[in-house]
């Protein structure tokens, strides 16, 4: 993968062709911040793509939107990797990755990524049409009121906690692993 070129310039006296420094985006953006920050640069700047007239407002605007497709392709590559560490609930890869969480369960349907390995499951005692699921046991326990080794003890048996019948539902691996 390629990163992307940019040319660091002062945005108050923007010339893009003579720019302060040249580079990889993710490197000249923590450089810019250095530099602004230790009161090397004391001006602001501007990270643009080569090639930008940064005085024209909307052609800057538009070099610095990210392409979609690219963006979705590295959340997607962040969140396999974070599976591949050990995180597999939603909300531990959300964590792990600093990716919003809406964002990595949409895209986990979106492309059917096989990550989830098992879920708690708990059906009403008097009511099978009330149920509740739930990836890690702690959120299990605050939605029915009940304390983890009941739950835990409960599960080896389908037996009953708080009015409910507890269970673990293994999750399908993945055929790459």
């Amino acid at each position: 993968m390629t990163e992307t070129q940019v040319l660091v310039i002062n945005a108050d006296l923007p010339d893009i062709d003579h720019p302060l420094s040249i580079g990889p985006e993710p490197e000249m953006f923590k450089l810019a911040q250095h530099n602004y920050k230790s009161g090397e640069w004391p001006f602001p700047v501007r990270l643009v793509k080569p090639g930008t007239k940064p005085w024209d407002d909307a052609t800057y605007l538009a070099s610095m939107k990210q392409d979609p497709k690219r963006g979705e392709r590295e959340d997607i590559k962040a969140i396999r990797q974070a599976h591949k560490h050990g995180k597999h609930s939603l909300r531990q890869i959300a964590e792990s990755t600093a990716i919003e969480f809406k964002r990595v369960k949409d895209l986990v349907y979106k492309y059917s990524l096989p990550l989830n390995n098992g879920y708690w499951h708990a059906e009403k005692y008097n009511n099978p049409d009330e149920v509740i699921a739930y990836q890690t046991l702690a959120r299990l326990c605050e939605k029915i009121d009940a304390p983890e080794f009941s739950i835990r003890q409960a599960s080896m048996s389908n037996g009953v906690v708080n009015g409910y019948y507890i269970s673990w539902v293994p999750g399908l691996k993945n055929k790459h692993d």
